[in-house]
This record gives C-alpha cells, structure tokens and sequence, in this order.
C-alpha cells in the first residue's frame, strides 16, 4: 500500500540541542511493507503457524529512493487527524522520537493509509497488500506532478486522469468545448489556464476548486460569468481572471462578490456595461477592458483605487446635458423599507428571508453620491471624470490623447442634486 503526498519528519529532540527542524515538507511516497525476514528463521513448534513479520513504514524521495524505514507495532504514540479532510495529518512515533507531517494527500487514500498503519501499530493482520521493500522508480514520482502544460490537440489525455496533485494546469489549442470534468477532480489546483479553445459556458462546479488563484479563459466562446460562480468559495480564493476574447455582453451585479480579485483583464468582448457595485472590488489593481462597447461608467466606478487602467476603443457617449429624474412623492413602502435595510448594514437579508425578486432589487440599488443608497426614485446625471483619479497608469481612451470618460451620477433627493449640481453640466 502506498500513499504520495508531502512529508515532513520533524524530530522532537532537536530543540533541546538548540538546534531547529528544517521546517519544509518534501514530495514523498509512503508505503506501507513488511519487516525483512531473518535469515535463519527459528522454526515454530509443530501445529503452530509462524507469526507474521511486523510492519514497517518507508518514507522514500526522489533524493532518497531507498527510503527511510520506521517500525510501527507499538511504536506510535499518537495520531494527529483533526484535518484530515484536508489532505493532511501527523503521525508521533516513539523511537525515535519524530513527528512525520503529511500534507497535500487525496484525503480518501490517507483516511485508507491510517487505517492500514494503526492496524500495523497494534499489531492486527492488515488486509491491505503490503508494497516491497525495494527501492522508488522515479516514475513513481511522476503521479505527484504539480504542474502540466498542454498546448495540442494530440498531446491532450484521453485514456488516463491528470495527476490528482497538479497546482497548474494549462491546457490551450485542445478544441475543448467544454470544460473535462476531471479537471474538477483537481483540489489542489491554484491555477488554469483553459485559453485558446471553443468554451461556450462554465459548470458551477468549477467553484468548488477551493484553492483556485489564477482563471485564464481567454480566447473562447463565453456570453457569460455565471452567478454561481460568483458566491462559490472562489469569493475567497480568485486573484486573477482573464476572460478577454470572447463574447460577453454583461457581467451579473453578484461579480463584485469576488472580492479577492486583483488581476481582470474582459479586452475584445461585447460589454455594454460593467457591474454597478464595481467599487466594491477594493483589492482590484489591473484593471483592462479595451475595445468593449461600454457607452458610461457606473457611479461606484470612481471608488477603485487601481495601479493599471485601459478602457481604450470604448464606444463612451457625450454627458448629457439634462439629468434624468425619477423621484417619487411620497417614497413607496418599497423604496422606504429598502433604503433602510441598505443604510443599516447589521440588517440581514435573502432568498430565505424575502422573495429572490426583492432580493436582486435590493442588490441593483444604485448609490447617491452622499453614500445613501436608492432604489426607484432618483435623480441620473452624467458627468465626465479623469481616469487618473482612480489610476496611477492610463491608458488613453482613443486615439485623441484623452483620459477622461463618461460617468453615471446618482442623487436620492432634490437635496443631494441641488448640493452637487455643480459636478453636471
């Protein structure tokens, strides 16, 4: 039996010495084997079977092929499982007194492994074959790849997995269609690279690549960014999106939800608008959308604070000179109780509380330049900004040398417009 992952052998003596573990796991395979027999075997009394030899665990790297052999019956002292769902956990031998650390395991073959190697420490039969005492083909190695490139058609594997372990993967010029759901199998991965092929749309499940960093989708057939995606567990893990080269038109209100970003390139697409909480993406620093058809930027716009800006070959619109007014006397009960729930943050709210169709209401409403929020009622006026105040580099919007583009403002009361009219004009 055998298991890869990362291994780290900590020896709890070392301290005492003054001396420091190296504190750095190393790729590894573990197998489980049997002690070797002695050579002269004492022969058992007759009518008794000979006791089966004791079980060992051999730790083997590619510095090191023949291992490191540790005895295990009666020589464990404790198991270390609390985050074993994780692909990780310790095992504490007695002699010699060393903790041996494993990470980044497939969390079923480690929950097999340990139940193997306790069954060994007690001394049971284990029912497990037990791998040979030889030493490691590097070949075995070969299934801990963390990293592969494809970029044919031909080279793409058709018969066999991809290795459980890989953190990147870049597969371009394949022709896929959609996305291989075996690379959904893939935990540990931390960037994909699926560019240059014939995507048409994304399952939800790729959200639930837990450790996924960087996402190239560029040169597709994409129309959109689903909203699953956007409340997956990417929230928390997504830096870098490249979705540039394909046929996006909008993206959802919930992609402001992906917080983390800090890279998002949508060049050569379709868009006619961004989403309205964009100036919710405060860790966003490159930001590229050129040769969109964005006609105006939204309100939250000028709340980013980017490091990279190129909107060039946008089709912006000249501000207009009158303001759209939508105000409604007295406030619905709608747009009252709304602006109350959005101006106090402590107020909870979803589809299991309310209806989903308040809900989006409440996720569109549009924000007055004094902070409030509104839903219905409102003053819209556009005025022009500077987009170096909101960008240390710039772009030029078009081929004129300007750098000033179009924005939406919005005003939830006659007040707030009349105190602000000076921005119009």
């Amino acid at each position: 039996m055998r298991l890869h992952c990362e291994v780290e052998v900590v020896s709890r003596r070392l301290p005492s010495l003054g001396l420091r573990n190296p504190g750095k796991g190393v790729r590894a395979l573990l197998s489980l084997c049997q002690q070797p027999a002695p050579r002269s075997p004492p022969r058992p009394p007759a009518g008794r079977a000979r006791a089966p030899r004791p079980a060992c665990l051999l730790v083997s790297t590619l510095k090191d092929k023949r291992g490191t052999r540790y005895e295990l019956k009666e020589n464990i002292e404790q198991f270390f499982t609390k985050f074993v769902d994780e692909g990780k956990a310790t095992v504490r031998l007695k002699e010699p007194a060393v903790d041996i650390c494993l990470s980044k395991a497939n969390s079923s073959n480690l929950k097999s492994f340990l139940s193997a190697v306790r069954l060994a420490h007690r001394g049971c039969d284990v029912e497990t074959p037990f791998s040979p005492l030889t030493p490691v083909k590097t070949s075995e190695f070969e299934k801990f790849k963390t990293k592969m490139v494809i970029t044919s058609k031909k080279d793409y594997p058709l018969s066999k997995n991809f290795p459980y372990y890989l953190e990147h993967l870049q597969t371009s010029y394949c022709g896929l269609v959609r996305v291989d759901m075996r690379m959904l199998c893939l935990k540990n991965l931390k960037k994909l690279d699926l560019s240059h092929n014939h995507i048409k749309k994304l399952p939800a499940t790729v959200g639930d690549l837990i450790h996924l960093q960087d996402l190239n989708l560029s040169n597709n057939h994409l129309e959109s960014f689903s909203v699953a995606l956007c409340q997956s567990t990417l929230q928390k893990s997504l830096r870098s999106l490249d979705l540039s080269k394909n046929k996006i038109k909008a993206l959802p209100v919930q992609f402001c939800q992906l917080r983390e970003l800090t890279v998002l390139k949508l060049d050569d697409n379709e868009l006619i608008r961004f989403p309205m909480k964009i100036g919710q993406l405060t860790n966003l620093q490159f930001l590229s959308a050129a040769r969109n058809k964005l006609p105006f930027l939204p309100s939250e716009f000028k709340n980013l604070s980017l490091g990279y800006l190129d909107l060039f070959g946008n089709t912006f619109e000249q501000p207009k000179v009158l303001p759209v007014i939508m105000l409604q006397t007295p406030l619905t009960l709608l747009e009252s109780s709304a602006r109350t729930i959005l101006h106090n943050s402590r107020i909870p709210y979803g589809s299991h509380i309310i209806p989903f169709h308040l809900c989006q209401d409440l996720d569109t409403a549009k924000t007055c330049v004094c902070g409030r929020f509104c839903l219905n009622s409102f003053i819209e006026g556009m005025t022009t900004m500077n987009l170096h105040s909101v960008a240390h580099t710039v772009v030029l919007v078009d081929n004129m040398g300007g750098t000033e583009a179009p924005i939406i403002s919005n005003f939830c009361s006659l007040s707030c417009y009349a105190n602000s009219c000076e921005m119009l004009k």
